[in-house]
């Protein structure tokens, strides 16, 4: 149990008569890159939400770190993990920095200022996520690649053991969804920081995750390396689409060949 971040057991979630999770378990493993894949609407962005405690299952259970979701208080569940939605408001009139000293909270009190300790990790945060350089700028002056690497650094001022993003590439064109997928990588790499996140751009998750996590028909169908998860036969299922993944320059990657014929649920 040493090496797991999360564990996920017997989740259940439904609105009114829909089903959307009917039984989801799994583990995502410290120090991992995990990627939660799967068609739309197949629950995916459910299950974050019940991972993060943003939504409370009708059945089952989530453990962080080896303590039960419940068990934790909010200021302490997130000292642990960092969550990044995929929507979020841009306050007009603050800037980068000010925006990422808000991930300050779980340390701070009402009755003190701004620490020493904060203004230091605030600066290192920045820093990492090449961000420094954008400190004095409106954050809603920001492009949108620029945008999410500040909310990224505010995400890490929290100092988190796990970051959780809920598709961090979302709106971002090629060259931005990059640029966050490396930044990404090289987080988990330097910092040891155990990465969960949802995406639908299958190559990016191929080509960047450890591990991905595969939802369908409300439960958990394949968990594991991508090589191994995501072979020809797995895509057509999933995804109803013909393709082949193979290696290139190094690393994984998907070749399209088309839609198949057989018609989807």
């Amino acid at each position: 149990m040493d090496d797991i971040a999360i564990n996920i057991s017997d989740i259940h979630v439904s609105f009114g008569n829909h089903h959307v999770l009917r039984g989801a378990s799994g583990v995502i493993k410290k120090g991992s890159i995990c990627t939660f894949l799967g068609r739309n609407g197949c629950g995916k962005s459910t299950l974050l939400k019940a991972v993060t405690g943003n939504l409370k299952p009708q059945k089952g259970s989530v453990e962080i770190a080896g303590k039960p979701l419940s068990a934790y208080s909010t200021n302490e569940l997130s000292r642990v993990v960092a969550f990044l939605p995929q929507f979020h408001d841009v306050p007009k009139d603050m800037t980068s920095e000010e925006l990422v000293s808000c991930g300050r909270y779980p340390y701070q009190h009402w009755w003190t200022g701004v620490s020493t300790r904060d203004r230091q990790v605030v600066a290192e945060v920045m820093e990492k996520t090449n961000t420094s350089h954008l400190k004095d700028r409106l954050a809603a002056s920001l492009s949108g690649g620029e945008r999410q690497r500040v909310w990224i650094a505010m995400a890490l001022a929290q100092e988190p053991k796990i970051l959780i993003l809920d598709e961090p590439t979302t709106y971002l064109d090629i060259c931005h969804q990059l640029e966050v997928m490396e930044l990404v990588s090289k987080l988990n790499k330097d910092e040891n920081l155990t990465v969960v996140m949802v995406l639908h751009e299958i190559n990016q998750a191929i080509r960047y995750s450890t591990d991905v996590l595969v939802v369908e028909n409300g439960i958990i169908q394949r968990h594991g390396p991508p090589m191994e998860v995501m072979t020809h036969e797995a895509i057509a299922e999933v995804f109803n689409v013909d393709a082949d993944i193979e290696m290139r320059r190094g690393r994984p990657s998907i070749a399209i060949n088309g839609l198949l014929d057989k018609p989807r649920n």
